[in-house]
């Protein structure tokens, strides 16, 4: 049975190891502080105005049950096997030598392809608040901050993070319980003489544009419940992972799904859902600007565009944690040099953050070239790689489960058990399947595929080249 300090292997040029150092509330926010994002505020009134109001709350429900039989399968692994690889170590160990090198290496990209495009975003909020000051002061300050507090320490990393995450928790827990009091006429809403209820849910139908746009839009759907996954990444720093990790894939998943319906119903019970994703500029397109400036609050727009740059933040900060974890899990695995896992003093891997920042520069550029075409084939990139990692989570499970069995154990012998083995990861391998074949399906996503599928052969052939003889 595999030890829990199965990642404590390390080079001998690199004896140090990952610090156990978060905590049960530590890992529910950076799962939340994932999937709680831009998405989330200015993207869900888009797939309202797509699918309809009831069609919207099933897409999210479905998005939610793919999530939640994902992070079945990964608690088990974590559980059994907590390293700070994660997924990208269990596809090694499970799938095969080079899947589990091409895991890492995309899931690296997916969070460092975006990085730079993250402080970009956010600076150029802060413009709209700074117009003198230039865009690339606030670029550098907030990358420089981002990297200041992944290379502190772990547990300074783990504590930014729950007050960053926070935030948008506190957001959109006010805006579910303001838009509620409205729906039920407790307070005014845009000088509505009635109470609104939940006549607008079905107005138009059940299903205006029928049941295919609930499908066409799982892809949005399933993008904003990612991040819940990095709740594995951290499995390897966190403290007592047999009782904590469990506890945070039930908490975080189950408060995702309320949040996030909640939000779609509050929006949807308040606004006619043609208008509720029209595309404005900027913030003030947001579904939540909308509802707080017909409740009355004052300066709806400064707030969420605070909350939007926080959650930007929040993104960049997780992302730069996970990507240079997953690199120098590559090098403790011997699939990159020594160098790569090395550990500075408070045991964070410095070698791999500081490559993983200069892999964030061509997203800095972004807004120089073509920001649009950039921003849209980079959320291709990183919405079909999380479905190739989800896709691998539930796969590693499954031959799992099959090894242990063989091995003469039963499920009651795991400290953590993924329930209707194998229903759960046949299921949510063929869900995530499925939302790549509707990626591959939409026009605008093909260049994101082209470069995700060049990648991923890339990942192959330069494992088969360089450690085709590693043991």
């Amino acid at each position: 049975m595999q030890s829990s300090n199965s990642n404590t292997h390390q080079d001998p040029n690199a004896p140090k190891t990952l610090k156990r150092a978060m905590s049960t509330r530590h890992l529910v926010m950076l799962s939340l502080g994932g999937a709680i994002g831009t998405g989330l505020f200015l993207g869900s009134g888009e797939v309202i105005a797509q699918t309809g109001p009831i069609g919207a709350i099933i897409a999210y429900i479905l998005g939610g049950l793919i999530a939640y039989m994902v992070m079945l399968c990964l608690g088990e692994l974590a559980v059994h096997m907590p390293v700070a690889g994660s997924f990208g170590a269990y596809a090694q160990k499970y799938i095969g030598s080079g899947t589990g090198y091409m895991i890492s290496w995309v899931y690296w990209l997916t969070w460092t392809a975006t990085l730079g495009t993250e402080f970009t975003a956010a600076a150029l909020l802060m413009q709209e608040w700074f117009p003198h000051i230039s865009m690339w002061i606030w670029t550098i300050i907030f990358a420089l901050t981002i990297f200041a507090l992944n290379l502190s320490s772990t547990r300074i990393f783990a504590e930014s993070e729950f007050w960053l995450a926070l935030v948008k928790v506190v957001t959109v827990i006010v805006f579910i319980l303001l838009g509620l009091l409205a729906i039920f006429g407790l307070i005014p809403f845009d000088g509505a003489e009635s109470a609104p209820l939940f006549h607008n849910l079905t107005t138009h139908g059940w299903f205006p544009q029928g049941l295919i746009p609930i499908f066409t839009t799982m892809l949005i759907v399933n993008f904003a419940f990612s991040g819940t996954e990095l709740i594995g990444v951290a499995a390897g720093e966190t403290k007592d992972p047999a009782v904590n990790v469990p506890k945070a894939i039930n908490a975080a998943i189950w408060r995702l799904l309320i949040f996030f319906v909640g939000t779609i119903i509050v929006i949807s019970a308040l606004l006619p859902f043609e208008i509720a994703g029209l595309s404005g500029e900027g913030v003030s397109s947001s579904p939540f600007v909308t509802v707080f400036n017909y409740i009355g609050i004052p300066y709806a727009d400064d707030i969420i565009r605070f909350v939007i740059i926080t959650a930007l933040l929040s993104a960049a900060n997780s992302g730069l944690y996970a990507a240079s974890r997953m690199m120098w899990s590559l090098s403790a695995q011997r699939q990159l040099p020594s160098l790569f896992s090395r550990l500075s003093k408070s045991g964070t891997p410095i070698i791999a953050l500081v490559v993983t920042m200069f892999g964030a520069i061509p997203g800095l550029l972004s807004e120089h070239f073509a920001p649009e075409t950039i921003f849209k084939n980079l959320l291709g990139v990183a919405a079909f790689t999380m479905v190739i990692v989800w896709m691998s989570i539930c796969l590693s499970q499954f031959n799992f489960r099959r090894q242990w069995y063989k091995a003469g154990y039963t499920a009651k012998d795991l400290k953590f058990a993924a329930p209707l083995y194998p229903i759960v990861p046949i299921l949510g391998f063929v869900f995530c399947f499925i939302t790549g074949l509707s990626m591959a399906a939409d026009p605008e996503m093909h260049a994101g595929l082209i470069v995700c599928l060049i990648f991923i052969a890339a990942c192959y052939l330069s494992h088969y080249v360089f450690y085709r003889d590693q043991k």
